[in-house]
């Protein structure tokens, strides 16, 4: 029973470890062109660039993730693979730290995430007009991808695609003074007349984007706001990061 015991907390012990790598593990294979390596808590780039990785700061309210990120808070929630049944309690992938976003794409205040945009035809089948994301990973081709996948859902499915509410937006996530990842031209929003937002005047959570939809996002590395306690259905963000077991 002892051996079993301690088998079982070797065990676990072992997994903690794991998962505390985990997150560090899943931005070096998301990004290789970007990152190469982890040196103790430092996260080195591909250009010599060294990123801390875990500031020590322990116990950090929601908000303070939010506000004051690391790079290892961006991890602090699992982002769920299943359809919410439920209101979810968390915000995976709505922490980021602005560093390493910034280090990626630039700075949108100092124009140098506009260089890297290019337009591109949103649902061309049902005249979806053209939207400007940015190149950088190769963002612009998978949204390309998810544009032809969802161009050829059922009709009764496009409404809630069409018009988009923007993509590209050199602006703060409202409410606080962290930079939008619209600022970093990797996210988009859908048609606001089917979406839902926390800091609308609604009597609580509640969806209405069809889970069709989430998933052709998903298959090509964008997670989804409506995933998030603080929910924004319309908006999908470049985030494969965070789907790296998919």
């Amino acid at each position: 029973m002892r051996a079993a015991l301690l088998a079982a907390l070797g065990s676990a012990l072992i997994a903690s470890s794991a998962a505390a790598e985990d997150g560090v593990d899943r931005l070096l294979r998301a990004y290789p062109e970007h990152l190469e390596r982890r040196d103790g808590n430092q996260l080195v780039w591909n250009d010599g660039t060294r990123m801390t990785i875990d500031d020590g700061v322990a116990g950090k309210s929601a908000d303070e993730l939010l506000e004051t990120p690391d790079v290892d808070d961006m991890f602090a929630y699992v982002y769920p693979s299943a359809f919410p049944a439920a209101p979810p309690q968390t915000d995976p992938g709505r922490i980021r730290n602005a560093a390493f976003f910034q280090k990626m794409y630039g700075d949108c205040a100092a124009g140098e995430v506009s260089k890297n945009l290019v337009s591109v035809d949103w649902l061309p089948r049902h005249k979806g007009g053209r939207v400007s994301i940015t190149r950088v990973n190769g963002v612009d081709t998978k949204l390309a991808a998810v544009s032809a996948e969802l161009d050829a859902l059922p009709e009764p499915l496009i409404r809630y695609l069409i018009p988009s509410a923007g993509t590209y937006n050199c602006r703060a996530i409202a409410g606080t003074r962290q930079p939008s990842a619209h600022g970093y031209g990797i996210a988009i929003d859908l048609n606001t007349a089917f979406s839902d937002y926390w800091r609308w005047p609604k009597s609580g959570w509640r969806n209405r984007i069809p889970a069709e939809v989430v998933a052709v996002f998903e298959r090509h590395g964008f997670i989804w706001g409506g995933k998030w306690a603080h929910f924004d259905t319309m908006h999908f963000e470049y985030r494969p990061e965070l789907l790296a077991d998919r």
